[in-house]
């Protein structure tokens, strides 16, 4: 495969750029992009850069491409059937390397679907912008995010945002992401009273003491959802308690939960819903919060009307709109209220061993956005 979207995918999957080590991969999308007249800032904070480039006027309708150039560990290369930092095609036209489908291609597919729209309407109405970061697959804490609240500081206008994430299930484009559940993670310890097991009388088990408000947590209808988003779902992560020593009742017990949770909820409410359990069960605890993102929608619209009919006149997919999965950086994107979507290549290898994307794919995934440019920026 000669096409220059393979040509640059192969070249950001050969950066072994894991998570939040960028290596070179932005400065080649800068390279391809300050010739064309992009105005180029690169934010980079602590060991993670962003790229925050753009071609037009800041007043103009935008726009805005958003994506990452880091990528999750190899795991053990020896069971993959090609080394995963060294790309490589096979003869039925699949792509295998760490990244390929989480993002590199979906990345590569942005920039040369915008370099030939630039090309073709240097004088196009609106903007074109890049948030591209080199940490969404760890910690997520000094990228987007951080983009993010500097341009809401600068109340720059964001109208559209394409986040180039795997969206596909089965074929590409047969769906798209318009919005994602809030993620919600309660760290608890139960606090009970160290002892021997021949002596419980002298002890206070948690576990014992934790079980029925466990029942109630994991039994309990948080909501039923909506059109949009399925109902909420808890599950327990991790749960660990004990000396490891078969005749001692454990003094703690420290659980993990996590709650997926749609829009009929606040992570407020949630709160206060798993507190009244817990007191209801009389249990002695200490409790701590993490909310890893607030839940999301674009609802049918100019951005999504113009994705399904460049995805339907590319590949002939009725497209469907979903908000299925984890979460991504579209949820911090959300907040400076731009429609966003997510669409992107199959996300069916994502993360593991013999990650690939199938080349015609990430040909046809330029095309669709560049057919979505032309639909929302041509003059």
């Amino acid at each position: 495969m000669t096409d220059p979207v393979i040509t640059l995918t192969k070249a950001l999957i050969a950066e072994k750029s894991i998570s939040p080590d960028d290596k070179n991969c932005q400065q080649m999308i800068i390279e391809r992009l300050k010739p064309l007249g992009f105005t180029i800032e690169e934010v980079n904070l602590g060991h993670t850069k962003n790229l925050w480039a753009y071609h037009g006027e800041p007043s103009q309708k935008t726009l805005m491409f958003a994506g990452h150039t880091d990528v999750v560990p190899a795991g053990d290369e020896s069971q993959w059937l090609y080394p995963p930092f060294q790309p490589t095609v096979d003869k039925n036209g699949i792509l295998y390397g760490r990244g390929a489908a989480d993002m590199k291609s979906g990345v590569a597919a942005m920039v040369c679907a915008a370099e030939q729209f630039v090309k073709n309407n240097p004088n196009h109405s609106g903007r074109v912008a890049f948030l591209i970061t080199s940490d969404e697959e760890a910690d997520a804490s000094d990228g987007t995010v951080k983009v993010v609240d500097l341009l809401k500081k600068r109340q720059e206008r964001i109208d559209y945002c394409i986040v180039g994430e795997p969206s596909s299930d089965q074929k590409l484009g047969d769906q798209i992401k318009n919005g994602r559940r809030g993620s919600l993670t309660a760290n608890l310890i139960v606090h009970g009273i160290q002892g021997h097991v021949a002596y419980p009388h002298l002890a206070d088990n948690p576990v014992h003491r934790f079980a029925p408000a466990l029942n109630e947590l994991v039994t309990t209808i948080w909501d039923n959802g909506n059109e949009y988003f399925p109902q909420t779902t808890m599950q327990v992560a991790n749960i660990n308690g004990g000396t490891g020593a078969e005749n001692v009742i454990p003094g703690d017990l420290k659980v993990q939960f996590n709650f997926r949770y749609s829009s009929e909820l606040t992570d407020e409410v949630i709160k206060s819903r798993v507190e009244q359990i817990l007191q209801k069960h009389k249990l002695s605890y200490s409790l701590t919060w993490r909310l890893s993102g607030k839940p999301f929608l674009t609802p049918q619209g100019e951005l999504t009307d113009a994705a399904t009919h460049a995805i339907k006149q590319l590949t002939q997919l009725e497209t469907k709109l979903s908000t299925s999965g984890g979460t991504s950086d579209g949820r911090f994107i959300a907040q400076l209220g731009c429609q966003v979507i997510e669409l992107g290549v199959v996300n069916k290898t994502i993360h593991k061993i013999n990650e690939n994307v199938n080349c015609q794919d990430i040909i046809t995934l330029t095309a669709i956005y560049h057919n979505i440019l032309e639909k929302l920026l041509s003059i």
